[in-house]
């Protein structure tokens, strides 16, 4: 019997507009932004933003050295929040009714401080409420120092949650963190980027 559902950010709860991200990295200056930035896993001085490596505040300016100028905070978060395509209503009304069907939410993320500066605030869902309104914990890799699909990652929230595998729901729209927590026996949903998955979800926990 399933328990806990774990979500994946962008590409599930958000949907991700990659090319939107290329886009304004390029308006700021990274005229390479295709080749610099991944959907999933990113790697270079966007990787260590992401596992914590480095702060926004290094990464601003590191950034601003590859682009040649000195760039604002704001600049790059609104870079950052390129990836964000979409928050589709359903899928918050469907966190919310998930949780008084007595599941426990878990939000597990590969993302970074600029991203999250705008879903902990109160404009994220556009009704005063931050993501955390919407789930019971949250563990994010700039905070922990791991990124998915890494094993450590996953067992770290087995321990912190204190949860048994065959009891959890891991949902992620990337193949490889889909594979890599199956391994360790999650239940394991794999929706494309910006499919309804509202619906679908349901036939995995009647299974």
């Amino acid at each position: 019997m399933i328990k806990n559902l774990i979500f994946d950010f962008g590409g599930v709860v958000i949907t991700i507009d990659q090319p939107q991200a290329v886009r304004r990295f390029k308006e700021i200056g990274l005229l390479n932004a295709e080749q610099q930035l991944d959907p999933y896993t990113q790697s270079g001085i966007f990787g260590d933003l992401e596992r914590g490596v480095i702060s926004a505040e290094e990464f601003r300016i590191r950034l601003g050295e590859i682009v040649g100028r000195e760039l604002k905070h704001e600049e790059c978060g609104y870079a950052w929040r390129g990836y964000c395509g979409g928050l589709p209503e359903r899928n918050l009304k469907t966190l919310l009714r998930l949780r008084t069907e007595g599941y426990r939410l878990i939000l597990l993320s590969n993302t970074n401080p600029y991203m999250m500066e705008w879903a902990d605030s109160d404009s994220f869902d556009g009704n005063g409420h931050p993501v955390g309104y919407y789930f019971d914990a949250m563990y994010r890799s700039f905070e922990l120092g791991f990124m998915k699909p890494e094993e450590i990652f996953f067992r770290h929230i087995i321990k912190e949650e204190n949860i048994m595998p065959c009891e959890s729901l891991f949902v992620d729209d990337g193949l490889n963190n889909v594979k890599a927590a199956g391994k360790l026996g999650f239940h394991t949903y794999c929706p494309e980027n910006g499919t309804d998955w509202t619906e679908t979800i349901y036939e995995y926990l009647k299974r």
